[in-house]
C-alpha cells in the first residue's frame, strides 16, 4: 500500500469511529484496541469478535476489529495503518504465522503490546497468548470414547476411525497426539486414522465411506471438526444407517456439530473454548497494556481451570475445552449456541 492509500485508509477508519460516536468513549474509557481478523467466514470468527468486545468493554476498552479477508498481505496493511493510531494495544489471530511475523515485531517496537488469540505463534515474542488446549482436548475426547464404547460393548474395546483435519495443521496434530497417547493404554482399542487433506468436508465423506467398506466394523468416528462430521454423517444416512448405528464425535463445538447431537448423529462434541479465551485477554489486558509481569500459575477463567505459563515466545494461556453431550448441550455457555456470554469478568489485580 501507498503512503497516500495508508493515509487514506486512516482517514477512512478515523472518519468511521467519528461516525460511530467512539471518540467520546476512547476519551473517557482505556484506549482503543484493534482486533486483526483473519476472516469473517466462519462462525467461530464472528463470533470471536462479539466475545472480545465484550469481555474488552467490562474492563474499560473499546475494539475495533478489522477483517483481513483471509490474505496476508492485507493484514500486514492493517497492521501498519494501526501503528499510526496509537492503539492501547492489538489483538492478533494470523492469517499466516510467518509472513505475520515482522508485523508483530514492528508493532512490539513501536511499543503496542501484542495479544495473540487463537492461532499460536512461537516464532517471535508477543505480549500474550491465548489458546485452547489442544492436546487436553484430545484428551478429553479420548475419555468420552472409552465411556462411549463401554456403553455400546460393555468394555474398553473396538474400532475407532479418526478423521483429522490438514495434517500441516498444528490444531489437528495435538489433538491427535493427546486422542491416541491417552488410549495407548487399551490395546482392545484399534484406531484408523485418515487426513482430510484442506479440512474439506468432502474428503472426510469420502473417507469414511472407503473405511467402511474395508472396516465394516467400525464402532465410532471420531472427526476433529463440526463440519467434517456433517458429511460423515451424510455418508451414514445414505448407507441406510440411522443415528446411533455408528458413534460420532467431533472436536470444536461449532453450531453444525450441537445440532448434530440433537438430531442424534453425534454423541459427543468436544468444545474449543472461545469464549473463554476471548475473556483470558481481558482479564490480563491492563497488565498486558501497562507491560507489567504475568505470573505463572492455573487461574480460573470463566470456570475452566486454565494454565499461564511464562514461554520462549511471552506469557501462554491454555485453556482447556468441554464435553458436549445430549445432556448439556443447549447451555448457553456454549459458543456453538451463538448466545453471547453476559456474566461480565474483571480485570486481574
Amino acid at each position: 500500500m501507498t503512503g497516500l492509500k495508508r493515509i487514506g485508509a486512516i482517514a477512512l477508519l478515523a472518519t468511521a469511529f467519528a461516525a460511530a460516536g467512539l471518540g467520546t468513549v476512547f476519551a473517557q474509557g482505556k484506549g482503543m484496541i484493534y482486533y486483526l481478523v483473519p476472516t469473517l467466514l466462519d462462525e467461530f470468527q464472528t463470533g470471536s469478535i462479539d466475545a472480545i468486545t465484550k469481555f474488552m468493554g467490562d474492563v474499560g476498552y473499546e475494539v475495533t476489529a478489522l477483517d483481513a479477508q483471509n490474505r496476508s498481505d492485507l493484514q500486514l496493511n492493517q497492521v501498519d495503518d494501526v501503528l499510526n493510531l496509537d492503539p492501547a494495544a492489538v489483538i492478533l489471530a494470523a492469517v499466516d504465522f510467518d509472513a505475520i511475523k515482522p508485523g508483530i515485531e514492528k508493532l512490539r517496537a513501536a511499543g503496542i503490546p501484542v495479544m495473540i488469540f487463537d492461532r499460536q505463534i512461537t516464532s517471535t515474542p508477543s505480549d500474550l497468548t491465548s489458546v485452547a488446549g489442544t492436546v487436553e482436548i484430545g484428551h478429553i475426547a479420548a475419555d468420552e470414547a472409552l465411556r462411549l464404547l463401554t456403553e455400546k460393548k460393555g468394555a474398553a474395546r473396538g474400532k475407532i476411525l479418526q478423521i483429522l483435519g490438514d495434517p500441516g495443521d498444528p490444531y489437528t496434530l495435538d489433538i491427535q497426539m493427546g486422542f491416541e497417547e491417552k488410549l495407548a493404554a487399551f490395546p482392545d482399542i484399534e484406531i484408523l486414522t485418515h487426513a482430510a487433506m484442506q479440512w474439506e468436508a468432502t474428503n472426510a465423506g469420502n473417507i469414511a465411506q472407503d473405511q467402511l467398506l474395508t472396516n465394516p466394523d467400525i464402532d465410532l468416528i471420531f472427526s476433529h471438526a463440526a463440519h467434517l462430521s456433517v458429511a460423515v454423517a451424510a455418508v451414514l444416512e445414505a448407507q441406510g444407517k440411522a443415528p446411533g448405528d455408528i458413534l460420532m464425535m467431533s472436536s470444536n463445538g461449532a453450531p453444525v456439530g450441537l445440532d448434530l447431537i440433537r438430531d442424534g448423529w453425534l454423541q459427543v462434541e468436544v468444545e474449543q473454548p472461545m469464549y473463554a479465551q476471548a475473556a483470558a485477554l481481558a482479564i490480563f489486558a491492563d497488565k498486558v497494556v501497562n507491560q507489567e509481569a504475568l505470573q505463572p500459575g492455573t487461574y480460573d477463567i470463566t470456570g475452566l481451570q486454565s494454565e499461564l505459563t511464562i514461554e520462549d515466545w511471552g506469557p501462554n494461556i491454555k485453556i482447556p475445552g468441554a464435553a458436549i453431550t445430549p445432556d448439556n448441550v443447549d447451555d448457553p455457555k456454549f459458543w456453538g449456541n451463538l448466545q453471547p456470554p453476559t456474566e461480565p469478568v474483571a480485570a486481574i489485580e
